[in-house]
């Protein structure tokens, strides 16, 4: 294992084991944003792309486009910094259907069909529409990646990543050969974060922390903010940058193909917040 010097002397080279496209309504729930925060600044992930989607019209928020998600998604990539930020890509402004191509599914089409040693998880805490445009315009990729999705319940119940475009979701949980971890609604639920510990724990890690808990101050009109802010969007980096070995899960493989169906039933907050905070501290740091 290799070192290399950090501002608090040496420290381990993580080695790079996937690449990542990260879609997600980016304008909605900030937790959102936290997560994409996260991937950028783990090593163990290349992010090589990142896809927006448009907000349910029943839970609107001030800007509910892809395109706006798209410039907010920018604005971080910004504040992060770096020498070759990851492109973003607008999807479509209207669900699943004849109008729903863009520039997102053409992206994810075309870092599937890229030959790489790296294994490619698409990472997804919104609507499924930029993936299923993809998949229905490449049926090709469906072996060729793997699917990270917040999203779906373990029961009847409401799930809005589902529910604001369901047909988008059948078809790509429709996919017998695309291998899906998802994360349902009963387990990213576990990801509470007290609302006093969130503005402590980002708004005191520095310049990005700071700027990510200015998007938790002004919350849409119809939302009633308890206690607690759930951080659902972030379960995916335990996949794609730290390790899954101490959270659970069920698994099967899909009907008519070999696909696996991995569902998340717990995930270890500790691990995945810890690492959270110590990449926002060693991220300012590195401004000093």
């Amino acid at each position: 294992m290799q070192q290399t010097s950090g501002p608090a002397g040496p420290t381990l080279r993580v080695a790079e084991h996937c690449r990542v496209v990260l879609d997600n309504d980016w304008s909605g729930d900030p937790d959102g944003l936290v997560a994409l925060a996260h991937h950028l600044l783990s090593p163990a992930n290349r992010v090589v792309a990142v896809t927006s989607s448009f907000l349910s019209s029943e839970f609107p928020g001030p800007l509910p486009r892809a395109a706006d998600g798209a410039a907010l998604a920018r604005e971080l990539l910004a504040v992060v910094g770096g020498a070759a930020p990851p492109p973003v890509h607008a999807g479509s402004e209207e669900p699943f259907g004849d109008g729903s191509a863009s520039a997102a599914a053409d992206a994810i089409v075309a870092e599937a069909r890229r030959d790489d040693d790296l294994p490619l998880y698409v990472v997804c805490g919104g609507p499924l529409t930029n993936v299923a445009q993809a998949l229905r315009q490449a049926p090709d990729i469906a072996g060729r990646m793997t699917l990270v999705w917040i999203g779906g319940s373990l029961d009847a119940g409401f799930e809005y990543n589902r529910d604001t475009d369901p047909d988008a979701a059948a078809y790509v949980l429709a996919q017998a050969d695309l291998d899906v971890q998802s994360f349902p609604v009963e387990t990213y639920r576990r990801c509470a974060y007290s609302v006093a510990e969130l503005e402590h724990d980002l708004g005191t890690t520095g310049q990005l922390g700071h700027w990510l808990w200015e998007h938790f101050t002004d919350p849409p009109e119809w939302a009633r903010i308890g206690g607690t802010w759930p951080l659902g969007d972030s379960p995916p980096v335990l996949v794609t940058a730290l390790t899954v070995e101490s959270s659970r899960w069920t698994s099967s493989t899909a009907e008519g193909g070999r696909g696996e169906r991995r569902v998340y039933t717990d995930v270890d907050t500790r691990l995945l917040f810890g690492d959270l905070l110590a990449r926002l501290r060693a991220h300012e740091r590195g401004r000093a």
